[in-house]
């Protein structure tokens, strides 16, 4: 009897034992993490990069209300807007912010100091204060880039039509990548002996005059990947198919809005690995060991076919037959 009893004791101690190390178990796992993000503007590059990135996030185990919390914001292209949203993240605590596009990259920087960023979408993280390496980010901050291929679009817009003569720029110079972007045209410009004539914008608002003015001066219109651009490419895109002017852009989401040719990387795949690197951070892994992903190999070449009918033009045989043309139907 006395033996009976004791063994059913050790049993319930045990059950209990068990139950309580579940118990502890599960509270460590369904630790929840929370993560910040906060986006420049509205338009397709950005939208594209956030909606791969939290489909990437899913993919990866993170779910929504159960072992991951998201607090999202805009800055609707409003610079004076993303310094306060930094403060509200600032507020409480987080275990990383990605942050969407160079200018709030820039902003949410001043967070590194207590929490790892990543960024996504940034042209040159160097030259925007982001960190002194790419191999090895050294200021808690990391991402991925989307330095695009100025010369290689540029030679493009020169097999389209080798007598250019004149190309026009427009772009928002208070945006670094531009800046840097628009450095490398001109250079090659100037090496081919094609007159560049450079407009710009500060917001939404100028856009149309400005590229009014570009297409009655230009042989073809070349936009980077410029944020104030891309989300005025409604107007952009329609002015320059409708004067005949071809316009060259910095992102394939810029033609699939109406632009005419480009040559880039997929943002689907950018907002997926900026998504693959929040994943290591939040499994410990530190962000100085974790280099910056610029994307500049396999590279696409992308064409709007409905723009190209519009413009009159025969693509010649060294875009149409090149094993990475890709047509972009609106």
């Amino acid at each position: 009897m006395r033996i009976n009893k004791l063994f059913k004791l050790m049993a319930v101690s045990a059950l209990t034992m068990t139950a309580l190390t579940g118990c502890g178990n599960s509270s460590s796992n369904g630790d929840v993490k929370e993560v910040a993000i906060i986006q420049y503007v509205e338009h397709t590059s950005l939208n594209t990069i956030k909606d791969a990135f939290d489909e990437q996030m899913e993919a990866l185990g993170y779910k929504e209300g159960e072992n991951i919390k998201y607090t999202f914001k805009n800055a609707q292209g409003d610079m004076n807007t993303a310094p306060s949203i930094i403060q509200d993240f600032k507020s409480s605590k987080k275990d990383c912010v990605v942050a969407i596009a160079t200018p709030v990259a820039q902003t949410a920087a001043e967070m590194s100091t207590d929490t790892p960023v990543v960024f996504a979408a940034v042209t040159d993280p160097i030259k925007a204060g982001l960190t002194t390496s790419l191999e090895k980010p050294d200021k808690n901050i990391t991402g991925t880039s989307d330095e695009i291929q100025v010369e290689m679009i540029l030679e493009r817009a020169l097999q389209v039509n080798p007598d250019l003569k004149k190309i026009g720029v427009i772009y928002n110079k208070g945006e670094v990548n531009s800046v840097t972007n628009i450095a490398k045209a001109k250079a090659f410009c100037d090496d081919k002996g094609i007159e560049m004539i450079e407009t710009t914008v500060t917001g939404v608002n100028e856009v149309q005059s400005a590229i009014d003015v570009l297409t009655s001066k230009c042989d073809a219109v070349f936009a980077p990947n410029d944020n104030t651009v891309a989300n005025a490419m409604d107007m952009v895109g329609p002015a320059c198919a409708k004067a005949k002017v071809p316009l060259y852009v910095g992102a394939d989401s810029m033609v699939q809005d109406g632009g005419f040719l480009s040559v880039g990387i997929n943002y689907e795949d950018l907002g997926k690995e900026t998504a693959n690197m929040v994943d290591k951070i939040l499994k410990g892994e530190k962000v100085e060991n974790i280099p910056v992903k610029v994307f500049k190999e396999n590279l696409s070449v992308y064409v709007n076919t409905k723009v190209l009918k519009q413009l009159g033009i025969t693509l010649p045989n060294e875009i149409k037959n090149d094993k990475a043309y890709v047509e972009i139907k609106e």
